[in-house]
């Protein structure tokens, strides 16, 4: 059963409804997908999970790099109109409408989960968590890319929802809120894209 949406929820969907058609401007989010994907280790995944997917551009990133026989990409995100836009952009992919906090897919399913700049937009990254160690094989690994300390605040912004950078801003706080789920850190590295700072991460669950 899904969780009813809280007002901080509804402003989130609304915000990235409205920036559906045009997210994939952003020189930004592609330059950092591109950057994720490089970063990975898809050596022996089969299943992907792109949590808070949006229109897909991690995924089509990752398509790009294991064009043949490549994993199985589903994408979940809670905006219907970024999903609009991702499924006709990568048509191999699956792309659902879905909540975090309660993946309607079976347990062990994924060996790779990634979550890009979505992680300061949960209303309860505990519960989100706790999902993504429920969803991965034995071993399956987190991908994270998070804000550094810059000038995104935390709180209320445009479009009037609260943003929880402070969490994730460091590899080591990032690694702190996955702990209690099972996760480890194991490699981290840092990118920009002018005043933008980002911190990606690789966590693995037992």
């Amino acid at each position: 059963m899904t969780s009813p949406r809280t007002d901080n929820t509804r402003a989130v969907v609304a915000h990235y409804d409205e920036r559906a058609a045009s997210y994939d401007d952003s020189a930004m989010h592609r330059g950092l997908t591109d950057e994720v994907a490089g970063f990975l280790d898809l050596t022996g995944v089969r299943f992907v999970l792109d949590v808070a997917t949006g229109t897909g551009l991690m995924l089509r990133a990752i398509a790009t790099r294991v064009p043949a026989d490549r994993p199985q990409l589903i994408g979940l995100d809670l905006s219907a109109e970024m999903i609009a836009v991702a499924r006709p952009r990568l048509p191999g992919a699956t792309f659902l409408v879905g909540d975090a906090t309660e993946v309607l897919l079976p347990d062990a399913t994924f060996d790779l989960i990634t979550c890009i700049t979505a992680l300061h937009l949960f209303e309860h990254p505990h519960l989100v968590f706790a999902e993504w160690a429920r969803l991965l094989t034995p071993g399956g690994r987190v991908v994270t890319a998070s804000f550094a300390p810059s000038d995104h605040d935390d709180g209320p912004g445009a479009g009037g929802f609260v943003r929880r950078h402070e969490g994730f801003r460091t590899p080591g706080l990032v690694a702190d809120a996955l702990a209690p789920h099972g996760f480890r850190l194991t490699r981290d590295t840092r990118w920009g894209h002018g005043a933008d700072r980002l911190v990606i991460c690789e966590l693995v669950h037992p």
